[in-house]
């Protein structure tokens, strides 16, 4: 059945400003708490409840309350899972108003400790025809039952909290996803690097112990330890991220995001490796910092560097974090000095800047093999 219009224009923008915490910051239950407890100021409810369904909608999975003292709660124990009048609303999800809880034949008696309760009014919590659970009133101070300008005004409240159930459910599936994709990406990182460059490194072992007596083989071993080093720490980078729930938390995160955001601009996708304890040890000041130095370079190398490969590395330990961006692409212009690159359309003069400001440095090199390193490193502060 449709809900009358609210005409009382304070309750009216009093649910208004309900149906706005939507967009705030706040954790669900915080949210969903709010909206009974202005339920019960709006109706002069002396008792309230907000109850979640499980994802079969048979039973409830969740059950705020308020008005209930903390002893009372403990006293009472178990929260209601949705039998007796709770249970009705749950297979007819339609309003229900009582002047007496006990009368209805649903009814049955509280559990021990529970308080009386009489005038009751239930209301589904809906978004279209998808139910996620119901609110309930009961007591209605000053009159002897709640009115249907009541049940208008809780079935409003009831449409932001079931938006709110959705938004939430909405967003932890999409997680899911992310989470699922992620790690596949992770798996296939595995299997087109690590995998194949182990590979490579014992054929090389192999042609060395073939023939141990060729020249330059102390080289040829170092340089192939130095790649041991390389698979070890990615190997470490990817079992991190796997054992990462959640993809939003962390500033290996906020990197990866990052990197992913500005895959178009480069055309490729920029390797990321991470050693030490990034995420505990860099704070929101520098996080800040590198994460907007890493956007501008990576944005560089895509505008200017005509490169086709580019990786990132962030190491942190006790004394200092260190960002270095390497790319295989044309390399600094050598005519000018650092400062002169710095103020040639590189952005790279707030790139220093911001390395100065938290008392570190940033520093440009072309090796000879081609491409630039840009080195940005800066003190950790206790």
């Amino acid at each position: 059945m449709p809900y009358r219009s609210i005409e009382d224009p304070v309750k009216l923008r009093r649910v208004l400003e309900a149906t706005l915490l939507l967009e705030a910051d706040l954790e669900l239950p915080s949210l969903l708490r709010h909206i009974v407890e202005e339920a019960c100021s709006m109706t002069n409810a002396r008792y309230g409840a907000l109850g979640v369904l499980n994802d079969e909608r048979t039973a409830l999975a969740e059950f705020i309350t308020v008005g209930l003292t903390g002893e009372a709660e403990d006293v009472i124990g178990a929260r209601p899972t949705g039998r007796g009048v709770l249970g009705l609303l749950i297979t007819d999800p339609k309003p229900l108003r009582l002047a007496s809880l006990g009368s209805h034949p649903e009814s049955y008696d509280f559990p021990e400790g529970h308080p009386p309760m009489t005038s009751f009014l239930g209301v589904p919590i809906k978004v279209r025809d998808e139910v996620y659970g119901n609110l309930y009133l009961t007591d209605k101070l000053g009159w002897s039952e709640f009115t249907a300008d009541d049940e208008a005004l809780v079935g409003a409240l009831a449409v932001a909290a079931g938006i709110a159930i959705q938004n939430a459910r909405l967003h932890s599936r999409a997680r899911e996803v992310a989470v699922y994709e992620d790690r596949d990406r992770l798996a296939r990182d595995l299997h087109d690097t690590v995998i194949q460059r182990l590979f490579a490194i014992g054929l090389s072992l192999q042609s060395m112990a073939g023939n141990p007596a060729a020249t330059g083989i102390g080289d040829r071993l170092n340089s192939t330890i130095n790649d041991v080093d390389d698979t070890i720490r990615q190997v470490r980078t990817s079992i991190f991220e796997l054992g990462s729930d959640d993809l939003h938390q962390g500033l290996r995160s906020a990197v990866l995001s990052v990197v992913h955001e500005l895959g178009d601009v480069v055309g490729f996708d920029v390797r990321v490796t991470f050693e030490g304890p990034v995420d505990t040890t860099v704070g929101d000041q520098m996080a800040e910092h590198l994460l907007a130095t890493i956007r501008e370079a990576v944005t560089n190398i895509g505008r200017h560097a005509g490169a086709t490969e580019a990786t990132i590395s962030i190491s942190a330990d006790s004394r200092r974090c260190v960002l270095r961006v390497t790319d295989n692409g044309r390399g600094l212009d050598l005519g000018l000095s650092q400062e002169g690159a710095s103020s040639g359309g590189l952005g790279l003069v707030n790139l220093r800047r911001r390395a100065e400001k938290l008392d570190g440095q940033l520093t440009l090199e072309s090796p000879e093999s081609g491409g630039t390193v840009l080195t940005w490193q800066v003190p950790i502060k206790k």
